[in-house]
């Protein structure tokens, strides 16, 4: 019988008062940080241990997650989710136990003047835990953007308070209840609630805090964090663009374009959120599209395959941009291979949607969709593309698609972004050796791989002097030593 069916009494119980939550919290805070104060650094061992209980929870719990977030969304494709959320959590936990050893290695670093290294002084950095690190995770991947995190936090040597979102509640009861499982709470503690419970979480004095989510609500948490001076990472999203260049082969692009924009019903902080392509490929492009999601989805209203937007709320929203758009002169092209009708449906699912030659004033290319709606602009020259992407602000991924590799390093080295993906799109966040963050709006900070280790830890610098009384001439009376060693340095 899984965790899903049974498990410890839940002390997350929603009888319980928002200043009871706040009090819990504190009282656990206290808790991990006295444990860790206690206990000292993990040895290898022990962090390979919580890392260990972390893969063995998804892969004991792939069916109850996977149902749970069924029943979050409505419908979730199940192997979406052992995809993304499951196998997806274990790669990085798996990477972080092959390597923690290594990264936990003081690393040497050489001292200044060189001469005193000849007298035995040393200089290095130890990676020290920070202590207990406080995680808000998001609603779209919930387990993935929970698990994935720990990889670099557990290997750092830290404990972990989790609070995940209100909008995938199945899901973060399954989590609450694994981890309780599995860990001492002064090792990993789950606290469920709504936004009030999620402000206060924000507001408690930890030694880091990630948040994933929303940039609106990524201001709230900064300032929440800047009362306890919490260092932050900040994993937030924007309109991610996808450059087509005219070497590219559009049929390839398209399946891997379309594949990004339906993976979830496009709710993802890397989905591509608008595509720009030569004015002569714009028709081709969408018929390649529509290829492309005809062959992935023969149907889509009752196709397991197919997820479901969230929520009402956001099934609205989405709605909303297609009619927007529609009013203010775009076409609209609804990729429906089977001609369903989807306004009687018990979930809330959107066809896939290109949206031609939006304008700006409208409203789907002034807020990050997160849903399978695609708006498709055209460019002359790519220096237009370019200059389009560069208008907006940062976003926290972009993909060129194209064989030209002038062009493909014009479009790299003449934009910002937090990551990139070449002839695809998403990928890069798989890459557990690439650190993963965005810049400016779109994020603060990264992890992943041992720049996640990093991130989670703290990089003391150690100088260990020389035996010798190497520095007498540094201390009064002054004399002709230290003027002949001021000599030596000050010159060009």
């Amino acid at each position: 019988m899984s965790l899903a069916e049974t498990g410890p009494a839940n002390t997350n119980s929603p009888q319980l008062t928002e200043a009871d939550q706040v009090a819990r919290m504190q009282r656990v805070l206290n808790l991990q940080r006295d444990a860790h104060t206690k206990a000292g650094p993990p040895s290898a061992e022990k962090r390979i241990e919580w890392l260990d209980k972390a893969i063995a929870l998804l892969v004991d719990h792939q069916q109850a997650i996977a149902e749970a977030l069924r029943e979050d969304f409505g419908h979730r494709s199940v192997h979406a989710t052992l995809l993304t959320d499951v196998a997806g959590s274990i790669g990085p936990l798996k990477h972080a136990k092959a390597h923690v050893r290594r990264w936990m290695r003081r690393e040497k670093r050489s001292v200044s003047p060189a001469l005193l290294g000849l007298f035995g002084a040393r200089a290095y950095i130890e990676f020290q835990p920070k202590g207990v690190v406080g995680v808000i995770s998001p609603w779209n991947f919930p387990v993935n953007l929970t698990f994935a995190p720990l990889a670099g936090i557990f290997a750092a040597g830290n404990r972990a308070m989790i609070k995940p979102s209100e909008f995938t509640p199945r899901t973060s009861e399954l989590m609450d209840r694994m981890f309780r499982s599995a860990y001492d709470e002064s090792e990993v503690a789950v606290f469920t609630g709504g936004p009030d419970v999620g402000g206060a979480f924000s507001k408690l004095p930890f030694d880091h805090l990630l948040f994933t989510g929303a940039t609106s609500i990524a201001h709230h948490v900064m300032r929440a964090a800047a009362d306890n001076l919490v260092p932050l990472t900040l994993e937030l999203g924007g309109k991610s663009p996808v450059v087509v260049g005219r070497s590219a082969n559009m049929d390839l692009a398209a399946k891997r374009i379309m594949m990004g924009k339906t993976l979830n019903a496009g709710q993802i902080c890397l989905a591509p959120d608008y595509v720009l392509v030569p004015q002569e490929n714009m028709r081709d492009f969408v018929t390649a599209a529509e290829g492309a999601i005809a062959k992935m989805f023969s149907t889509l209203k009752d196709n397991p395959d197919y997820t479901s937007v969230i929520n009402q709320r956001h099934f609205d929203r989405l709605q909303g941009y297609i009619d927007d758009a529609r009013a203010k002169g775009a076409e609209i092209v609804e990729i429906n291979p089977a001609h369903e009708n989807f306004t009687q449906q018990p979930f809330h699912k959107i066809p896939p949607t290109l949206v031609l030659n939006p304008t700006d004033d409208m409203q789907i290319m002034k807020d990050e969709i997160f849903g399978p709606l695609l708006p498709v602009k055209t460019y002359s020259q790519v220096d237009e593309a370019i200059g389009y992407v560069n208008d907006h602000p940062r976003p926290l991924g972009l993909y060129y698609f194209g064989s030209d590799s002038a062009e493909q390093e014009r479009v790299l080295t003449r934009t910002t972004s937090g990551g990139v993906t070449v002839n695809d799109v998403v990928m890069h966040v798989s890459m557990e050796d690439l650190p993963f963050g965005g810049v400016g709006p779109s994020g603060m900070g990264s992890y992943h791989g041992v720049d996640g280790f990093r991130t989670f830890s703290h990089a003391k610098s150690v100088f260990s002097q020389a035996k010798n009384d190497i520095t007498a001439m540094m201390r009064p009376p002054y004399g002709e030593k230290i003027m002949k060693m001021m000599s030596s340095q000050i010159k060009r």
